[in-house]
């Protein structure tokens, strides 16, 4: 357990960067989650509304250092290459 001030300070910024990362994190997961679960339903107006409310969101997830940029860059990419594909097979 911390002792001295600094290494208390350090633990309880610690604790609420932990907390607000979890909840970004979250949220990037679910929106993911629905653009599959459009993607599957083969339904291509909900996967590309989906997709274009989670890039902003996952965009800025990354700006502030939640995930890494290439991390964000892999997912929105992959997202929208499934979002495309059903598209150009309808």
């Amino acid at each position: 357990m911390a002792r001295h001030r600094s290494a208390m300070k350090r633990a309880r910024q610690s604790k609420v960067r932990r907390i607000r990362n979890m909840s970004r994190k979250t949220r990037v997961k679910q929106l993911v989650k629905a653009v599959r679960q459009a993607v599957a339903r083969n339904q291509p107006e909900e996967a590309q509304a989906a997709l274009k409310q989670a890039i902003p969101v996952i965009d800025r997830v990354a700006g502030r250092g939640t995930l890494h940029w290439k991390t964000a860059a892999r997912k929105i990419s992959r997202l929208t290459r499934q979002v495309n594909s059903l598209t150009a097979g309808s």
